[in-house]
């Protein structure tokens, strides 16, 4: 009989539950849930291979981070604009400020 491993360790936490409470996650927080889901080390690595992995990870991070931080602001005009389109400009200056 053939016989097929995965190679997934059994006692890592594949899923994982974030919450909040009163308010959505940061960008920080999404960034960082991103990053860690991305790059991955097994404990049982090398110092070094973990040591760079953790430092790519980082890095990810980094990019992602500034990835939703221009998608919050991108947001923000899109409703600015149709607010303004509906004639809320008040309402439309609160957004701005956010």
């Amino acid at each position: 009989m053939n016989s097929m491993s995965m190679g997934v360790d059994q006692h890592k936490q594949l899923v994982g539950v974030k919450t909040t409470d009163g308010r959505g996650l940061t960008p920080e927080e999404s960034a960082l849930r991103c990053a860690e889901r991305i790059v991955s080390v097994s404990d049982s690595a090398p110092e070094a291979i973990r040591a760079q992995a953790h430092a790519f990870q980082k890095q990810v991070e980094a990019v992602v981070l500034d990835t939703l931080r221009n998608a919050v602001q991108s947001d923000r005009t899109t409703v600015y604009n149709a607010l303004m389109d509906a004639g809320e400009r008040d309402l439309a200056e609160l957004i701005r400020r956010l």
